[in-house]
């Protein structure tokens, strides 16, 4: 083989190698969006977790207005999507505070409500301090709300103590029947109140101002309304009451669920909880 021959091959071989670099790299590379953007792609099915997984209440308080929290709203649609700690029904409630509105976007699905709620845990949490993003497991376990880690620890955490089970269904009037079985696992001395959410899947902004100019952001679980429907006596043998869900019409109905649970008004520990669809 003449030195042109060897130099022909030699070229032919690194071209070969080249394009094999690039389809691996290329594969690689559509594997790792395949798993980044499953939770968001159209067509793909939730994870249902199992029949008698226990509740676990995820909120999640945000803002659009807020730079670092884009990641955590995704961390939190993932958590319901996939629901990836075994033995637990992650319910998730993405809630957005009002005080970063004058700090350049308002944020439409901003609430002072949501803000109030939020300065409440921080009092019951110790004083602590408020922030955005910041994630609450069950009212009891707090952290950075892009913290993966930590969300699933304290997931995995609440999920292993069973909780009263909460039976929802609604009535052919539109009203929605609560039943919640006793309290047996309320704290001497507090005062259960039983709360329910309407929240709303499928939400998204282009945001034009503010941290996040320029990004669509992507949102799930979102809190439009939350209402203290009323006080749960820990003595009685359970509670049942027949709830008039009023809805606004900008709200997508194929997209909302109603969400129960029941939480301590001073430890703000969340005694059960339970999540429906609306119906068609």
């Amino acid at each position: 083989m003449n030195i042109r021959s060897i130099a022909v091959a030699i070229l032919a071989i690194s071209a070969m190698l080249l394009v094999w670099t690039a389809r691996q790299s290329g594969n690689s590379t559509f594997r790792s969006m395949d798993l980044g953007s499953a939770m968001a792609a159209p067509g793909v099915t939730n994870v249902r977790p199992a029949a008698n997984a226990t509740p676990v209440l995820v909120e999640l308080f945000t803002s659009e207005g807020c730079s670092s929290c884009p990641p955590a709203d995704a961390l939190l649609s993932r958590l319901e999507s996939t629901q990836p700690v075994s033995g637990a029904d992650a319910i998730v409630l993405e809630e957005h505070v009002d005080y970063w509105d004058r700090l350049g976007w308002k944020d439409p699905f901003s609430s002072s409500a949501m803000s109030e709620r939020q300065t409440e845990y921080g009092q019951a949490l110790g004083g602590r301090q408020i922030y955005t993003p910041q994630m609450i497991v069950d009212g009891r376990s707090e952290f950075v709300g892009n913290s993966e880690n930590a969300a699933l620890r304290a997931i995995r955490t609440a999920g292993a103590v069973a909780k009263p089970a909460v039976t929802l269904a609604w009535t052919s009037d539109g009203k929605l029947n609560v039943n919640i079985a006793p309290l047996t696992n309320a704290s001497g001395g507090d005062t259960p109140h039983v709360f329910v959410a309407i929240t709303e899947n499928g939400l998204h902004s282009d945001v034009r101002r503010g941290e996040n100019a320029g990004r669509s952001l992507q949102h799930r679980g979102v809190v439009r309304q939350l209402t203290n429907l009323a006080r749960a006596e820990t003595s009685s043998p359970g509670f049942s009451s027949a709830f008039a869900v009023h809805t606004q019409p900008e709200w997508n109905r194929a997209n909302l669920r109603a969400v129960v649970f029941v939480q301590e008004q001073r430890s703000r520990r969340v005694l059960a909880a339970a999540a429906i669809p609306f119906p068609a």
